[in-house]
């Protein structure tokens, strides 16, 4: 077992009575100021690449190597994964003492954050940060599958006139404004309503929505959105679906639920491609009960659907819709934000699971027992709050893309 530098390990004395805090992965890049505040609070441990691998890391922390840590950080969401999946092996691990896990990253079909409420353990995600690039990308695929922009754009590289020609004849009589048209988006939080304000605003296009909850008024006022309880109903009506829901656990656009798709739809997911049975659709392009498709996210990343890939009626890009510089930057700041609002006394930013530990307390002093829920540093309990008010069982949290 790789052995740490005792000094990552025992704090200095001036931070010896500190909360300690687990950072997994990269070093801080970008809020350089942010995480010289942490550190002057909290005795920070980080773990080197070889520590993080599953069987090292499991190791570790039966041995309580990093002692009783209060919090863990993960900046980036393309490092501090290499444990694999945060299951109930290794949650079952983690010390008492552990009150907030937060992440880069706005989906979070990686870790079992109904089990970390099982240990009153609160899971943050980066959710907000990444909103604005995953709108953006959304954007670009409505636009694709309603003006089938692949097949002009391959046809231009193809380098063969006749093709060039015969897209620039033909895609007029086959293609339409988003304009008028009606978007069915299922899962209404933040990066849902982020994209419903850009097309009714851009495009005027009319919105409709599923969601485990109903969302305010004043958010629907704001879009003129009509919420539909059954989304089978919602289908029917939608001149193009928009997949901006987590995945929590089964495949939500299967076979059967694309037979209620109005016929000659599209469907466009920025939020995670284990959301559909990918053979599904390439059936219902190929029969023609759908018009077009976009897919930022796939089934079996870093693999593409074949069939899918080679049908020039959908658009593909590589998990890139939270892929900006803002987003990164943004990631980095609400993990340790997140990490420090609560080790202070606050409440958590971005929670993903708290109503769970909500739900497990009430139930708890209900039957007059032991809650597992933590406290904070100065006793309050830092549950409140939801990700939009939505449930981890489904549509928990807000999304999505942006890792």
């Amino acid at each position: 077992m790789p052995l740490l530098n005792p000094s990552t390990v025992s704090p200095p004395p001036e931070l010896a009575d500190k909360p300690v805090v687990l950072h997994l992965g990269d070093e801080i890049a970008y809020n350089r100021k942010l995480y010289d505040r942490l550190r002057s609070q909290f005795h920070i441990v980080h773990p080197s690449l070889s520590d993080l691998q599953r069987p090292a890391f499991l190791s570790h922390l039966r041995n309580k190597t990093w002692g009783d840590f209060q919090a863990i950080m993960r900046p980036f969401w393309n490092t501090g994964g290499e444990m694999g999946r945060w299951d109930r092996e290794l949650i079952d691990l983690l010390p008492q003492s552990l009150k907030v896990y937060a992440s880069a990253g706005a989906g979070y079909d990686w870790v079992d954050a109904d089990v970390l409420a099982e240990r009153g353990i609160i899971y943050c995600n980066s959710r907000g940060a990444s909103t604005e690039a995953v709108a953006d990308m959304a954007i670009y695929h409505i636009i694709s599958v309603f003006r089938a922009m692949t097949i002009s754009s391959l046809s231009a590289r193809s380098l063969d006139p006749a093709q060039f020609q015969d897209a620039h004849t033909q895609l007029p009589f086959t293609s339409h404004n988003p304009r008028g048209h009606i978007l069915g988006i299922i899962g209404l939080g933040d990066i849902g309503f982020a994209i419903a304000k850009k097309v009714t605003s851009t495009f005027g296009m009319k919105i409709l929505y599923n969601d485990v909850i109903r969302k305010s008024p004043e958010m629907e006022r704001e879009v003129a959105a009509t919420f539909y309880p059954r989304v089978e109903e919602m289908l029917a009506v939608s001149d193009c679906v928009l997949l901006a829901t987590p995945f929590t656990g089964k495949k939500l656009i299967t076979a059967s639920l694309l037979k209620h798709f109005k016929r000659g739809s599209r469907l466009v997911n920025i939020a995670r491609g284990s959301l559909v049975d990918e053979t599904a659709l390439a059936d219902a392009l190929e029969s023609d009960h759908l018009t077009a498709v976009g897919m930022d996210v796939h089934a079996h990343e870093p693999n593409v659907n074949e069939r899918l890939a080679r049908n020039w009626n959908v658009t593909v890009t590589s998990h890139t819709g939270g892929g900006a510089l803002d987003t990164v930057v943004g990631f980095e700041r609400l993990a340790m934000e997140n990490v420090e609002s609560v080790l202070t006394g606050g409440e958590a930013l971005t929670p993903v699971n708290a109503h769970l530990i909500k739900a497990s307390n009430a139930y708890d002093e209900a039957k007059g027992t032991r809650t597992n829920g933590r406290r904070g540093v100065n006793g309050e309990r830092h549950v409140e709050g939801s990700a939009n008010g939505r449930r981890v069982e489904r549509n928990g949290g807000d999304a999505t893309n942006g890792h």
